[in-house]
């Protein structure tokens, strides 16, 4: 399945495709992410098998990076899937969770239904 736009309550979503090249640099976070939601929308939901797994260490400083990209781009970043296990491995990761779901540029939900919950 490739990359489509959904709306939610009047809301265009850019949705990436759970398969493909999985983002581990800045460079992939402009090139998949931001880049194609261009023209389209203003959100983009990228699932948690398309991030690689040092965007929940913290320490690495890509998640930083790819939510700086996002914020300067004037894109939301919604990770879409289970990072449970990502919760247990890291207080921070939990912090940042917390934080970004308080806020507006950046969310982590389940699926996209509590997206377009979340979007009502």
């Amino acid at each position: 399945m490739a990359d489509r736009v959904v709306e939610h309550h009047g809301v265009p979503v850019l949705v990436v495709d759970a398969t493909g090249e999985r983002i581990s640099t800045e460079q992939d976070a402009l090139d998949h992410l931001i880049g194609p939601s261009f023209e389209h929308a203003e959100i983009v939901a990228v699932p948690v098998d398309r991030l690689d797994d040092r965007f929940f260490d913290l320490r690495t400083g890509l998640a930083g990076a790819v939510l700086q990209k996002c914020v300067t781009y004037r894109r939301r970043l919604i990770v879409v899937g289970d990072i449970t296990h990502h919760l247990e491995a890291s207080g921070a990761l939990t912090d940042l969770v917390r934080e970004s779901n308080r806020g507006h540029h950046a969310w982590f939900v389940a699926d996209l239904d509590e997206l377009a919950a979340r979007l009502q």
